[in-house]
């Protein structure tokens, strides 16, 4: 059987992780990489064996492509993943789906128009550790849940020097997409409130006008509780650059996740402490594994053996409804009610 034929539109921080999901993958091939810069794109696309480009519109004008993963920043993912959707092309859609309701329906629509799959890339549901709490959940250990407390922040690194466009987005939908999704998967529904305050201080001042943090309460119909924390103000100083941590307390039964300082592998070093990623996209023996490899993986699977992706732009299009309602709350200060 040919291999089935992908794209990669977005090489930027987290682009070149589908490239290495889809050029590892035993029945799939990088066939293009495009990137608004063109020396970018070149460098990934000769690195994996792919065709250059600096136009998304040549990757969706290509007919022998079947699936294109949108890794552009969160701002841009709707006129791209429409345009492939329009074209006959599978979409892969990196967190978040896109910033508004409206143009998540936008995508949503053009790929059941066009028949084709759409997954939104919520890696984080492919992690061994957060995938045993959701079995436990699932599977009624813990009892019923009542309160939950996700946490997933950054050092400044990431709005200072990582990401070129930190203005245009907030750490919300950088981080807070990944810890609502996980919130919401965990507990096992939607919520039907939030309440959140915010903060714009630190990194305004130094020279980053973009949100420092974002403190959320999310109220589910069943009466559980979740509190959301996304910070960009960790130092750098700090062991890693992500910070994540979880509690989940049922009738039944508590469970405390770390993902981040988790001290499986800790480095001391004349530059200081930090530790080993073992569980994010480690290189054993010459190939990548990892929880976000399978994430992207499993889209390649999906257009390959024609399968329903296990994350779907609903699920994006729901995490988008719960970050705008956050805004909104900011905004007023009072609490948000959830419409669907």
């Amino acid at each position: 059987m040919a291999k089935k034929r992908f794209a990669l539109v977005g090489a930027g921080l987290f682009g070149e992780m589908h490239a290495r999901a889809y050029s590892s993958h035993p029945e799939a091939e990088l066939t293009m990489v495009c990137d608004l810069n063109g020396d970018r794109a070149r460098e990934i696309a000769a690195k994996y064996g792919a065709r250059p480009t600096t136009d998304w519109r040549e990757v969706a004008r290509e007919e022998s492509i079947d699936g294109v993963s949108v890794a552009t920043p969160d701002f841009l993912h709707t006129e791209i993943a429409v345009g492939m959707a329009e074209a006959g092309k599978h979409v892969l859609v990196e967190k978040p789906l896109a910033t508004t309701v409206v143009d998540c329906e936008k995508i949503i629509a053009a790929a059941q128009r066009s028949g084709v799959k759409l997954m939104t890339a919520f890696h984080n549901r492919w992690h061994p550790v957060f995938h045993e709490a959701y079995r436990r959940v699932r599977s009624g250990e813990i009892g019923s849940p009542r309160y939950l407390y996700f946490r997933l922040s950054n050092t400044t690194l990431v709005p200072l020097k990582m990401l070129a466009w930190a203005e245009r987005s907030s750490v919300l939908w950088f981080l807070g997409s990944h810890a609502v999704d996980m919130t919401c998967w965990l507990i096992g529904e939607r919520p039907a409130r939030v309440y959140s305050v915010s903060r714009r201080e630190v990194l305004k001042g130094l020279g980053v006008d973009t949100p420092d943090l974002f403190a959320s309460t999310l109220e589910f119909p069943s009466g559980a509780v979740a509190m959301v924390e996304n910070v960009w103000l960790l130092p750098q100083t700090a062991p890693n650059v992500v910070d994540v941590k979880c509690e989940l307390i049922g009738t039944e039964e508590t469970m405390h996740l770390n993902t981040s300082h988790h001290a499986a592998f800790e480095i001391y070093s004349t530059q200081g402490v930090k530790y080993a990623d073992v569980m994010g996209a480690p290189l054993v023996h010459g190939k990548y594994h990892g929880f976000m490899l399978e994430s992207l993986r499993h889209f390649a699977d999906c257009v390959v053996h024609d399968q329903t992706p296990l994350v779907s732009g609903e699920d994006g299009l729901e995490v988008t409804r719960v970050l705008c309602g956050i805004e909104e709350s900011v905004r007023t200060g009072a609490p948000v009610e959830i419409t669907r």
